[in-house]
């Protein structure tokens, strides 16, 4: 679901920069409140995994519309709605500078559309009020579905309306919400199992993962499946594998988005003019060396595997760094005797 520049004009997407900063302020805000540095390694291994399982499109059959996972519900189940929400802005970004997948103009309206619905009310309105009396594996599952796919369906319209605040004629709102909402509900639904099937492995590996699970610490290690590091080890190996190998076996097919808008316009590629657009088109062009996750000039299926491996060690990278460079955890003080 991610936007393409030629879909909004400057002034939403300045809006919409504006909101997701707002949002990223308030999660650097309250992640330093938290001060959880243990979060660190996870933030990174779990902001390469979104990154890796994004790039395997999976088909919805009887639609010629493929969807991915778009991670904000996985991410904050884990880290939380802060942490999380920063963490899928980092791999948002890594995506649209290396990678050329969605604007950099859109990178705003990307955040908020593919980040804050997943972290804010996919946690704060389903996971933490199911999980309020204990967790468990249907508890776990239930609130993965439901949270995909409301969250998604809200993700969807917000395109939606981005579009028609932009006056893209080309899709009618009437139309194109009528096409893009039922689509993403299927897409939801899918998301919300793969979810729930990572949730539910660190349920059994580790429970004190699981974001509101604090009860858990106590008696984690007599609970627990693997150790954490050989939890953290585990996902880091799929996350391998992922990118590095399941991500050739992706569906060509268009996504949720270009779908709809092949349905509505007759086609995904709508043109923009315009210095600012031109501007975020060059310095994309300069930026991105792996565009649509392949070497430059090439369709050698290595291109795709490079760029899964490649892509998920620079996102942990930035995750992980970023906590260090503007100080989001400290270290925390022993307790006054």
């Amino acid at each position: 679901m991610h936007m393409a520049d030629a879909l909004i004009t400057p002034a939403v997407a300045g809006t919409m920069y504006a909101c997701s900063a707002a949002a990223a302020a308030y999660s650097i805000k309250k992640v330093k409140e938290e001060n959880s540095p243990e979060k660190i390694p996870v933030m990174g291994v779990m902001g390469a995994f979104v990154f890796a399982t994004q790039m395997i499109n999976f088909t919805i059959p009887g639609t010629g519309s493929s969807g991915h996972l778009c991670g904000g519900m996985l991410l904050s189940a884990l880290l939380g709605p802060y942490a999380g929400f920063l963490t899928m802005i980092g791999v948002l970004l890594i995506q649209g500078l290396l990678f050329a997948d969605g604007g950099l103009l859109a990178l705003g309206c990307n955040v908020w559309n593919m980040a804050f619905y997943g972290c804010f009310v996919g946690t704060l309105v389903i996971w933490l009020p199911m999980m309020k009396k204990g967790f468990s594996t249907g508890k776990i599952i239930a609130a993965s579905i439901i949270g995909c796919m409301l969250t998604l369906q809200l993700g969807a319209f917000s395109v939606t309306l981005e579009t028609l605040c932009s006056g893209i004629t080309e899709l009618p709102f009437s139309v194109f919400v009528m096409t893009m909402q039922p689509i993403h509900l299927a897409i939801g639904f899918v998301e919300g199992l793969i979810t729930a099937a990572v949730l539910v492995f660190v349920y059994n590996a580790r429970p004190e993962l699981l974001y509101g699970n604090a009860d858990a610490g106590a008696s984690s290690d007599a609970a627990a499946g693997f150790s954490y590091k050989s939890t953290i080890a585990i996902l880091a190996i799929c996350t391998a594998l992922i990118g590095g190998g399941l991500s050739l076996f992706a569906s060509s097919n268009p996504d949720g988005l270009e779908w709809s808008m092949e349905q509505v316009a007759g086609t995904a590629e709508l043109e923009a003019e315009g210095g600012i657009y031109d501007y975020a088109a060059a310095l994309q062009d300069t930026t991105s060396l792996l565009p649509d996750y392949a070497f430059k000039d090439s369709e050698s299926a290595a291109g795709t595997s490079f760029s899964g491996i490649f892509g998920s060690i620079i996102v942990a990278a930035l995750c992980m760094g970023a906590c260090y460079v503007f100080s989001f955890f400290r270290k925390k003080k022993e307790k006054d005797i």
